[in-house]
């Protein structure tokens, strides 16, 4: 019994580590999407994000490489313009494996045995991307989403590619 419950927890953290990206959006629904073609990065909105200069930069570098993918235009006029903003939180989960050795079935208060617990502590980030209708400066477009950040800085971009890429490929909304 208990190289199973340690067996359930190495599969439960390795099913945790794996998992993807949460996605969601929200749009105007009275915006009419099709004439965006163009898109710039807003400054005053970007300079606010609060994450390292590093992680911006590979941030905007994804969110470049989905919007050329997608077949938007960077311009110096653009259609939309497209801010960000993060927010972090970390999450503490306790494992707590009391099997052991005891008598009988059921609680007792004599329980004895070698119940052990494991911590474990992930930080989670949420990026959102902003787009903002570059005539009328209003919000037409909202993406977010939320995935364990990483650490590992060689693993970082491509976190961050796969991140951008899930957010973005809600917009264009499919609307009714």
């Amino acid at each position: 019994m208990k190289y199973f419950s340690l067996l359930a927890l190495v599969l439960l953290s390795m099913l945790t580590a794996c998992s993807s990206v949460r996605v969601a959006s929200d749009y105007d629904r009275q915006t009419d999407f099709t004439p965006y073609k163009s898109y710039a990065f807003y400054k005053p909105g970007i300079d606010q994000a609060k994450v390292s200069d590093l992680d911006k930069k590979r941030i905007l570098r994804a969110i470049e490489n989905t919007m050329n993918a997608k077949g938007f235009v960077k311009s110096a006029n653009p259609d939309i313009l497209v801010s960000i903003f993060t927010k972090t939180k970390e999450n503490v989960n306790i494992y707590q494996n009391n099997f052991g050795y005891g008598y009988g079935w059921g609680w007792s208060p004599w329980f004895w045995g070698t119940g052990y617990n494991t911590v474990s502590r992930t930080t989670e980030g949420t990026l959102y991307i902003d787009l903002v209708d570059a005539t009328k400066k209003e919000l037409v477009w909202q993406g977010m989403g939320t995935a364990a950040l990483t650490q590992n800085v060689a693993r970082k971009q491509e976190k961050i590619q796969e991140i951008v890429a899930a957010i973005l490929a809600k917009y264009p909304p499919q609307q009714p």
